[in-house]
């Protein structure tokens, strides 16, 4: 499709919707499997010896993370369930939006079942407080790829050029 000055792309709502429901399917698909892959590691951490050895708090940090890991899971695949259930119901575009905000809720609690795993690694491998330093640097890195990046560049595309631009500045946007 062409684009126009300040109009963006010529599709219709339906178009949209197809292509915004396409790009959310890959991304999901990207997420999920980390997540699948993660929950997994996480549900057979408690039938190793060692667990018995955990002390209260991390045992309860195991908790937490696998609750927290499986509400991820369930936030992240909801969107897939959201879409077959409402199929030919002609809904596509409240259909992208409420599972992309499923997507943005699911990335939330991705950050903190990473966060919470990182904690308990830490604090089994290291037995100090390095392990909150460590696992705080990391959640700020998180937080930054994830949400400050993305938003540093929402806030720059606003005072930069605009689509059909065709000057340099413009020639490299996404």
């Amino acid at each position: 499709m062409s684009e126009t000055h300040g109009r963006g792309r010529e599709e219709t709502q339906e178009e949209r919707a197809d292509r915004q429901w396409t790009e959310l399917l890959q991304e999901l698909r990207v997420a999920q499997t980390g997540v699948q892959i993660l929950f997994g590691f996480m549900l057979a951490v408690v039938f190793q010896e060692r667990f018995e050895d955990l002390a209260d708090v991390d045992r309860n940090i195991y908790v937490v993370t696998v609750m927290l890991g499986a509400a991820t899971a369930a936030t992240l695949i909801g969107p897939v369930s959201y879409h077959r259930l409402l199929t030919g119901r002609r809904m596509k575009p409240q259909t992208v939006i409420w599972a992309s905000r499923m997507t943005v809720l699911g990335l939330v609690l991705l950050f903190c079942t990473m966060c919470s795993t990182l904690l308990l690694i830490m604090r089994v491998a290291l037995h100090n407080q390095l392990a909150l330093w460590l696992v705080g640097g990391m959640a700020l890195w998180f937080l930054l790829c994830w949400f400050g990046f993305p938003l540093w560049a929402v806030a720059k595309g606003r005072s930069g050029p605009r689509v059909g631009d065709t000057s340099d500045r413009g020639s490299d946007q996404a």
